[in-house]
């Protein structure tokens, strides 16, 4: 969560000089500081370390030789764009090497990267045999998820499975692995290793305790801010919405506002705001759900997209391989439209099953009339959109495609959230869980046969 992060105060570490930082992040925004650790004489002083994605490039500030911009190396001709992926993230430092170069290592998916100055002469890493900054001194702060150079450097996504080694340069081969069968790098659970003083491990499994060191040194964190316990994980990535995925054509280029992890978008204007899944399946039966937060200018939008052609062609219909229901009960369609069920407003959760494989999609609002039953707005139960009108299935050139669920608010004001899963609407947990959630978490009964759109369940199912 932005504007939250864990701190704790050190000890006297096992070194000044050596140690290995690691962690999984997953980011939600691509601009501005978005820290992932730091040390710090206080909580917004910039004399100590810090390893921060800085407008999608990664940053290493060292306050050992100077404080501010003077000190920044960055991670050489790579950005860090893709909100859906899990990117691994590991720091070796160690000023008693000989080499400069060698001082701080950093390995991204397990690759090592070259490091490159960005302000000022060299690379500013610190003297042979010189102490890191804030490092190992008794009293001083780490924290996880901030950047403690500024009041404000807040990390914006998820994090997992934080690791810090004191007194030990550890290879990155403890933390992760390359899958023998797809070749991508993927989570290693580390074991034996000698954690050090100050050494940590936060594996975020306490949801009522999330600063919980498992490393067996009882080094707990203390939780700053509403930090929120996420089952998207690097073993199994969990559909958000997109910021990089926009409209062409008409006003949809412009974005709407995102927050808690990308499962929230509001407007501020009065005008379209569009927003897209990061996981589009081909095939599979999918199933999600949307709260609406406020709703001022009945303008809400929640539907799918096939292919890659998202267009907004100045209608309501957003092209012909496109549908979705509008806040007014509406279905639109391939240029038509007809009512499917009752307005919703602020409050209500629509739920959405989507049968890619076949060409259905149901809906419901709050579960159904009872026990979930799914309506086609005439009283028939169990009916596929639209109805009989195109024998209850979606046109077949509908779903040559990928299918992206899609979403839009339209006035200055309108808030929605997403639940793909992890059982939260913004920062607010489902109140009663349903069933058949197939280790998701979704207020109401998932239909038999969907699931999660999340990549442990595409490699599953889909």
């Amino acid at each position: 969560m932005a504007s939250s992060f864990l701190y704790r105060t050190q000890t006297a570490g096992t070194s000044t000089k050596k140690f290995t930082f690691s962690c999984w992040a997953k980011l939600s925004a691509t601009s501005g500081t978005l820290g992932l650790f730091s040390t710090s004489n206080g909580w917004a002083d910039g004399t100590g370390i810090a390893f921060a994605i800085h407008d999608s490039a990664l940053r290493i500030y060292n306050g050992a030789n100077g404080v501010g911009g003077g000190n920044m190396n960055s991670v050489a001709n790579r950005l860090f764009r893709d909100n859906n992926a899990w990117y691994h993230f590991h720091f070796i430092a160690d000023t008693d090497e000989s080499t400069i170069a060698d001082r701080l290592k950093v390995y991204v998916n397990g690759e090592l990267q070259t490091l490159t100055n960005v302000g000022g002469s060299g690379l500013n890493l610190p003297a042979q045999g010189a102490s890191w900054s804030n490092v190992g001194v008794n009293s001083e702060t780490m924290q996880v998820g901030r950047a403690s150079y500024s009041g404000s450097h807040y990390f914006d996504g998820y994090i997992s499975h934080a690791s810090f080694v004191d007194g030990t340069a550890v290879a990155h081969t403890s933390f992760g692995e390359t899958d023998s069968t797809s070749g991508i790098w993927k989570f290693k659970s580390p074991s034996g290793l000698t954690w050090g003083n100050n050494g940590f491990h936060l594996k975020f499994e306490n949801s009522a305790a999330l600063g919980t060191d498992s490393s067996g040194n009882s080094n707990t964190f203390a939780v700053n801010g509403n930090l929120k316990q996420s089952l998207d994980t690097p073993s199994n990535t969990y559909a958000t919405l997109n910021p990089n995925d926009v409209m062409n054509g008409g006003t949809g280029i412009l974005k709407p506002t995102y927050s808690n992890g990308n499962l929230t978008m509001a407007n501020g204007v009065d005008d379209n705001r569009q927003a897209f899944a990061t996981i589009s399946p081909e095939t599979g039966k999918w199933y999600y759900e949307m709260k609406i937060d406020a709703a001022p200018s009945n303008g809400h939008r929640i539907g799918v997209f096939f292919g890659n052609n998202k267009t907004h062609n100045g209608s309501y219909y957003y092209g012909a391989n496109a549908f979705y229901i509008h806040q007014n009960g509406q279905i639109y369609y391939n240029g038509s439209s007809t009512t499917y069920m009752s307005s919703y407003t602020a409050g209500d959760i629509i739920s959405v099953a989507l049968d890619v494989t076949n060409g259905n999609i149901y809906m419901s609002k709050n579960g159904g009339a009872s026990d979930s039953t799914w309506s086609d707005g005439s009283g028939n139960n169990n009916q596929a959109f639209p109805g009989t009108s195109i024998n209850g299935k979606l046109s077949a050139s509908w779903i040559s495609g990928a299918a992206t669920p899609f979403f839009d608010v339209y006035g200055n004001g309108d808030k929605q959230s997403i639940n793909f899963g992890n059982g939260f609407f913004g920062t607010t947990p489902i109140s009663s869980a349903g069933s058949n959630g197939n280790g998701s978490l979704f207020e109401y009964d998932v239909p038999s046969g969907y699931y999660a759109l999340n990549t442990k369940n595409i490699n599953t199912y889909g």
